[in-house]
């Protein structure tokens, strides 16, 4: 049996969820079977702390209610898993990429015929949210490619705007703290804007956004947002600190100190001089010292 090798990687960000996809040596396009299933609002139950790689996803191609509406017009061996390896001995389990937009239609064409369960409605609205991204994205992607702009294109701009339309539609709050935010972070502190930071923000980044924006809030605003948020048995916050701010009053007044937080950064050649900008801007002494060494918190 020949080893299907993965020859490239990356990820897909739709609203809250991350699907791992994956680009074969034969040009197959894979999406992770996990990151499908968590997409489609599949939710599988945890046994032993460890949760079962996209098998919920399996039962749902093979309910019988479902089944004239997801096989039809499909090859019997259609829905099959991939397997594919990351170098020789990790097995990704996947499936082709244009079987979760056939899946959708699937779904959005059985609720038009029968009667779902509440689990399955769940995951049909699920399915219209996403095919309704795809479908923006689709024809960006056509437009680029036929004007030659792909080429020209920011890596992650397909990505931002795929996760903003998702977003749009299933968060009941905007995203607040915007890339270009982060982008100037990462641009004065020298760390490059790639998917293992963008993902997993080197602790110090937290440390840095308290400063420059939680901090210039209202005095007492921060202390009570903590107290609302709360922290885990483990020691994490149990929600991110904007959730907890109203929308009328709290978070634009975040949304504005971001804003002229990210402007002074856009101005600055240096973190020195942005400190500097930042306390003459504020009322605070400027000085050319940092009050911590977040250099030190890179590896």
């Amino acid at each position: 049996m020949q080893i299907r090798k993965i020859i490239f990687e990356g990820e897909i960000i739709l609203g809250e969820t991350v699907i791992s996809c994956y680009v074969l040596e034969d040009g197959t396009r894979v999406l992770s079977a996990r990151g499908m299933q968590e997409s489609l609002k599949m939710v599988e139950k945890v046994e032993d702390g460890k949760q079962n790689s996209g098998t919920r996803l399996q039962r749902y191609l093979t309910q019988k209610s479902l089944e004239p509406f997801i096989h039809k017009d499909k090859p019997k061996n259609y829905f099959d898993p991939i397997e594919c390896y990351k170098g020789t001995h990790q097995k990704i389990n996947g499936y082709e990429a244009t079987v979760l937009a056939d899946i959708c239609e699937a779904f959005l064409e059985a609720r038009k015929h029968i009667s779902l369960s509440p689990r399955q409605q769940i995951i049909a609205n699920q399915c219209e949210i996403l095919i309704r991204g795809f479908a923006r994205v689709g024809i960006i992607g056509l437009i680029d490619e036929a004007t030659g702009y792909q080429y020209e294109r920011e890596r992650f701009e397909l990505r931002k705007i795929l996760n903003a339309y998702v977003s749009d539609e299933i968060l009941k709050w905007q995203l607040t703290f915007t890339d270009e935010f982060y982008k100037e972070i990462f641009r004065l502190w020298k760390l490059p804007f790639i998917p293992k930071y963008i993902k997993n923000k080197p602790s110090f980044i937290g440390k840095l956004t308290t400063k420059y924006i939680y901090d210039q809030l209202p005095k007492g605003v921060v202390q009570k947002v903590k107290e609302n948020v709360g922290k885990t048995a483990n020691g994490n916050w149990k929600y991110k600190w904007h959730q907890s701010l109203t929308a009328e009053i709290g978070r634009e007044h975040l949304k504005k100190q971001i804003t002229e937080v990210t402007t002074l950064m856009s101005v600055s050649e240096s973190k020195e001089q942005f400190d500097y900008l930042f306390k003459k801007k504020y009322d605070d002494e400027p000085q050319l010292t940092l009050e911590f060494n977040e250099n030190r918190l890179i590896k």
